[in-house]
């Protein structure tokens, strides 16, 4: 009978360490120490789907037409994505705010949504090599032209939660009154309704917005630090980083973010814009 208790004990061991092994495979840390899982690179290729966050209301960058299907900068890419690991991919909506949440959660398995990288994201989520580059810029009705960052002073500014131009002005233009919406738009709306003097994103988008509404210009179209934009993923992932970034290298080789680029943005842009001041290809900034 002792033996036979024994036996059981030591399957019972057994057992638990394996549970022990098996949970704590594919984990890794968020930045208050707690525990959270993420699917690895076989984990994704064995289930047959990707889950990436993406804007389902930021055009051209990423947004839903009107047949309810994702289109854009970023879905152009992230349909590559897919395609190059052999399976298929599922959207998930995100805003400004929740891309960090989305990524260092493992809500989704990447967040490829327009995402600027800054040292207080990647602190939070990892970032692959970039595929685009940036500035912010500034929007405004030409009745009321603003085209000096001084101009705001006492103004209203109309910005969107969660981005870098949140940030930007916060710490360096506090005199600037920040008028802030969850959604992209929802801003927009706001400085066609006239409820602030402009509004401030990435250069790439208000320049995009603009030449769509007529009675609206981009006065400000370089300010802060040029940026980059690059696809996140949850911290320690690093088996789906390490096979984003070489993708991304081998996917620079072909010219695929311009070939994106004039898939996606050129009717946009025309002669507004030159492609290579916004696309990186390689992950090597220029």
């Amino acid at each position: 009978m002792k033996r036979k208790n024994l036996f059981i004990k030591l399957i019972t061991l057994v057992v638990a360490s394996l549970l022990l092994v098996s949970s704590l495979a594919g984990c890794g840390d968020n930045k208050d120490g707690t525990a959270v899982s993420f699917r690895t690179l076989d984990e994704i290729k064995e289930s047959g789907k990707i889950v990436i966050g993406v804007f389902s209301d930021k055009a051209p960058f990423g947004y839903v037409d009107e047949n309810g299907k994702y289109q854009g900068y970023d879905v152009y890419f992230a349909e590559r994505i897919a395609k190059d690991l052999g399976v298929e991919v599922e959207y998930v909506s995100t805003d400004p705010a929740s891309r960090v949440e989305y990524a260092a959660t493992g809500k989704v398995d990447i967040i490829l949504a327009n995402f600027t990288v800054t040292e207080e994201r990647a602190q939070q989520v990892d970032f692959a090599l970039p595929y685009m580059k940036v500035k912010l810029g500034v929007v405004s009705p030409d009745n009321a032209l603003i085209t000096d960052v001084e101009q705001l002073s006492g103004k209203e500014l109309i910005v969107v939660k969660g981005t870098t131009a949140e940030t930007y002005f916060e710490k360096n233009y506090p005199n600037v009154k920040l008028q802030k919406y969850d959604e992209y738009a929802d801003a927009y709306n706001a400085l066609l309704d006239g409820r602030g003097d402009a509004f401030s994103t990435d250069n790439t988008e208000v320049l995009a917005w603009a030449i769509q509404n007529p009675g609206f210009t981009v006065g400000i179209d370089a300010l802060g630090n040029a940026d980059t934009i690059a696809p996140a993923v949850q911290k320690g992932n690093t088996t789906l980083l390490d096979w984003l970034n070489n993708e991304i290298e081998t996917l620079g080789k072909e010219n695929f973010f311009h070939a994106d680029y004039a898939a996606t943005l050129a009717s946009v842009y025309g002669d507004a814009a030159d492609p290579d001041n916004l696309v990186v290809e390689g992950g090597k900034v220029e």
